[in-house]
């Protein structure tokens, strides 16, 4: 799982410090950040300090081909965003292979987020020892469920954390999907 994954209209690379501009772009926009963490835009100094590096410092720690890539459009280059395939850490997860991503809006809406998160999900599964790919997102982010559900996620149950911060429709907590190998084995023959 060395190789960084492809798709047919993107390619998922490494990130390098030259990717700071477009990753504090990205987590600068308050549309981004509105169901993530606590729901406000990440400043780029924190971007430069700590996204970047701890993204980078991933690479070195993870077991080989976990870890977040850097999404570009193949016709013409452009920055979208990213995906990633971690050991399960969000709050409210307990276990797993955690399939996350983050696209800029311009697209959203056009298939590359379903893209992307198929092509992990098929990644993980081709690894020994991956077993469960999960994922959690707001209740309320109908759009983040729906990729979810189209890359073959299923809903495991809603949960409610205490967050420092709260973000509206927060009363309706989050969610948890999952999937399994044996169940994606079978859908995918």
């Amino acid at each position: 799982m060395q190789t960084c994954p492809e798709t047919e209209r993107m390619v998922l690379r490494r990130f390098t410090e030259a990717d700071a501009d477009d990753l504090a772009a990205l987590h600068g926009d308050p549309a981004v950040m509105r169901y993530i963490d606590d729901g406000r835009p990440v400043p780029r100094p924190v971007v430069e300090r700590e996204t970047l590096p701890g993204i980078l410092r991933d690479y070195r720690e993870l077991p080989a081909g976990f870890g977040r890539w850097a999404a570009v459009e193949k016709s013409g280059g452009t920055f979208l965003g990213w995906f990633s395939l971690r050991p399960a850490t969000s709050v409210g997860l307990d276990g797993g292979t955690e399939l996350g991503y983050r696209l800029r809006p311009a697209a959203w809406g056009r298939g590359f987020a379903t893209e992307g998160a198929r092509a992990l999900v098929r990644r993980a599964f081709a690894e020994p020892g991956v077993e469960r790919v999960v994922a959690t997102t707001m209740t309320v982010n109908a759009g983040s469920r729906r990729v979810l559900e189209k890359a073959g996620l299923t809903l495991v149950r809603t949960f409610f954390e205490e967050w420092p911060a709260y973000i509206e429709g927060a009363e309706h907590g989050d969610v948890e999907y999952a999937l399994t190998k044996e169940k994606w084995e079978r859908t995918a023959a």
